[in-house]
């Protein structure tokens, strides 16, 4: 279904970033990390090239805590990595700008913060393999502004024109409604919330999988779009009963309390406006073509 909305009037812009290498963090107790029972871990973690992991894939039973798949970038200056963070929207597309694998193509498909404040972006295997940590990634940066004129109290955030209009999407009683594969409750909602959702991402927390499997997210994938009930992202991520946000799992499951796949929120409405209905196929490995 086609929704009016003011994507000719939006402005594309470069933003760029490095591919980013894993970081360990500055507190006294790292390497460590302690999963929800108090256990200290050591393994992979946000950042990098990761060569094995990719949208489509299975958002759980990774041996890595909030893994990004494919490529991670960064701008070592903070204020420009705001920049990228800010204006880079998933579906925008990226080339690499130097080193070996210059020239190949790329997808933005998800945003990490708030400490890592990194763009993930898809590469296919071969790009992979061809890139080095410190390769300049340029993003044509397209979506900020997004705007619905027919549906004014649905917020558009971090999403390019083409996605959205890729989206499976019905208008209902006047309320648009999106395709998703499932709904997190709010009492599941984690990390990020309170943060701003300009940027960064929202967890679902996934420590009780026995209620992950009750509402059907045990079997999600990098890539699946999912609905956030009664959850207000218009400025910041906080409950507000009767609200929604849709979402786009970005990252993988990870063994801390209050982690667990991450989303990045892609459109919210504070009243009912917005609402879901189950398309459970709706990925956007499939929606934006991406190759392995």
């Amino acid at each position: 279904m086609t929704i009016k909305t003011n994507a000719a009037d939006v402005v594309a812009v470069s933003v760029s970033g490095r591919a980013a290498n894993p970081s360990m963090g500055a507190l006294p107790a790292e390497p460590y990390r302690l999963t929800s029972e108090g256990r200290p871990f050591l393994w992979p973690t946000f950042g990098g090239i990761v060569y094995n992991v990719s949208v489509g894939d299975s958002a759980f039973g990774w041996t890595g805590d909030c893994i990004h798949p494919s490529v991670s970038i960064a701008h070592p200056d903070g204020n420009k990595n705001r920049g990228l963070n800010v204006f880079a929207c998933v579906g925008n597309r990226a080339t690499v700008a130097s080193g070996a694998a210059r020239g190949a193509q790329g997808v933005v498909t998800g945003k990490s913060g708030r400490f890592s404040d990194q763009v993930i972006v898809h590469f296919d295997d071969e790009t992979r393999r061809k890139m080095a940590v410190d390769d300049l990634i340029v993003v044509r940066a397209e979506g900020v502004g997004l705007a619905l004129p027919d549906h004014p109290e649905v917020a558009i955030k971090s999403i390019a024109p083409a996605l959205f209009d890729a989206l499976p999407k019905k208008v209902e009683d006047g309320v648009l409604k999106i395709g998703v594969v499932a709904t997190v409750p709010p009492h599941m909602v984690g990390a990020g919330a309170g943060l701003t959702s300009e940027g960064g991402s929202l967890h679902m927390q996934s420590t009780d999988r026995a209620e992950l499997a009750k509402h059907g997210l045990d079997a999600l994938r990098l890539g699946d779009v999912v609905a956030i009930a009664d959850t207000d992202s218009r400025y910041n991520h906080g409950y507000l009963r009767g609200a929604m946000s849709i979402g786009i799992v970005g990252q993988t499951d990870g063994p801390r309390a209050g982690y667990g796949p991450g989303m990045t929120v892609v459109m919210t409405a504070p009243a009912g406006q917005l609402g879901a209905f189950h398309a459970p196929e709706t990925n956007i490995a499939t929606l934006l073509e991406l190759t392995a």
